[in-house]
């Protein structure tokens, strides 16, 4: 291993906690004055089962951005971009939340993160619902999107990041160039990935519940949300990161979590995992297929890498395809299209759709 990366990993302990002790002392300083102002309640996309839903969220003080435009110069972007990443949190406000008459009532911690649990004694319908949010002592309410996840066929677990979005995470220089520059109406999904999207999300007779994972932090969640929308890429719950520290540390032990969470919420859902290879998507859901064999249908990687990385992606292809399950090494959307329809997870008629936009991009 790298003796800097050693160092690096020896030291990020106690970094953490020195990092982590100076944002006690600014907090207990800022937040009692940050309460004083107007404040904004930013709920994420709600999930769960027709008994127990979370919806989480944060409570920020306001930012002013405009909504984003094709033409935003790119110092505009870079300025909003700046703001979402710098955002003020707002601890201890305590938020109350309503879904189908059911109330939840939760308080936010020093980093302004919230989580409402409802219990419900009458099981919500599959599909989308809405919750209505407001702050303790304030005017208002705010409604978060809830995804009810029951009686589906499958689920998709997908990556954003170069799987999705056009990101070039493989570079740091075009990486930064990209994300602070651009909007989202600027940047760019991968040709076809919309329709392929819809086509796995949409079975003949039941909606297959899509959630995102991904390393971007949740600064970014109204910018990726936007970008969803725009692209007319199915919703989905987000899974991001906390802006700070932690984000230094890697984001495979992340990714792990949040699919073991999944997988345990749901105990009779398979999935089919997507992601890229331009970092560690594919050594991750290698794994979670070690782990759980009989829970996943296939793992579709999008290449965006040179050779020397396929190599790699390819030995761990033929390591998972002794569990039965195939890892699809994609050039693009209709590589993948093709692999999905074998094996009756997208209909002709899907991918004739991914055909159409690859086609159109082209």
């Amino acid at each position: 291993m790298n003796p800097a990366r050693t160092a690096f990993r020896a030291l990020l302990p106690v970094l953490e906690r020195g990092v982590s002790a100076l944002d006690r002392s600014a907090s207990a300083f800022l937040q009692p004055r940050r309460a004083r102002g107007k404040l904004l309640l930013q709920p994420y996309v709600g999930w769960g089962t027709p008994g127990r839903v979370e919806v989480s969220g944060r409570v920020l003080l306001p930012r002013t951005m405009r909504p984003p435009q094709t033409g935003d110069p790119r110092l505009r972007n870079v300025r909003n971009a700046l703001r979402r990443l710098f955002s003020r949190e707002v601890g201890g406000i305590g938020v109350t939340g309503t879904l189908d008459g059911v109330p939840a009532r939760a308080i936010s911690d020093s980093d302004g993160y919230f989580t409402l649990v409802f219990t419900l004694a009458e099981p919500l319908g599959a599909g989308w619902h809405e919750a209505a949010l407001s702050l303790d002592g304030r005017e208002g309410t705010t409604t978060a999107r809830v995804q009810v996840v029951s009686q589906a066929r499958f689920g998709i677990i997908s990556d954003l990041d170069d799987t999705v979005i056009q990101s070039d995470v493989t570079s740091v220089p075009r990486m930064l160039l990209t994300v602070l520059t651009g909007n989202a109406r600027t940047r760019s999904p991968f040709p076809g990935v919309s329709a392929l999207y819809r086509a796995l999300t949409h079975s003949e007779h039941e909606r297959n519940p899509i959630f995102y994972v991904s390393s971007s932090p949740w600064n970014f969640f109204d910018l990726l949300l936007s970008f969803l929308s725009y692209r007319h890429i199915p919703l989905g719950p987000l899974f991001l990161r906390n802006w700070g520290v932690d984000l230094l540390a890697g984001h495979g032990g992340y990714k792990h979590e949040v699919i073991e969470r999944l997988l345990t919420r749901f105990p009779d859902l398979p999935f089919v995992l997507i992601g890229d290879s331009g970092e560690k998507d594919p050594e991750i859901y290698a794994e979670v297929v070690r782990r759980h064999p009989q829970r996943i249908l296939g793992v579709y990687i999008r290449d965006v890498t040179e050779a020397h990385r396929d190599t790699g992606v390819m030995t761990l292809r033929d390591e998972v395809r002794h569990t039965g399950i195939d890892l699809v090494l994609a050039a693009d959307s209709l590589n993948a299209a093709g692999h999905a329809m074998s094996l009756g997870l997208i209909t002709p008629d899907g991918y004739r759709g991914v055909l159409e936009s690859v086609t159109r991009s082209a």
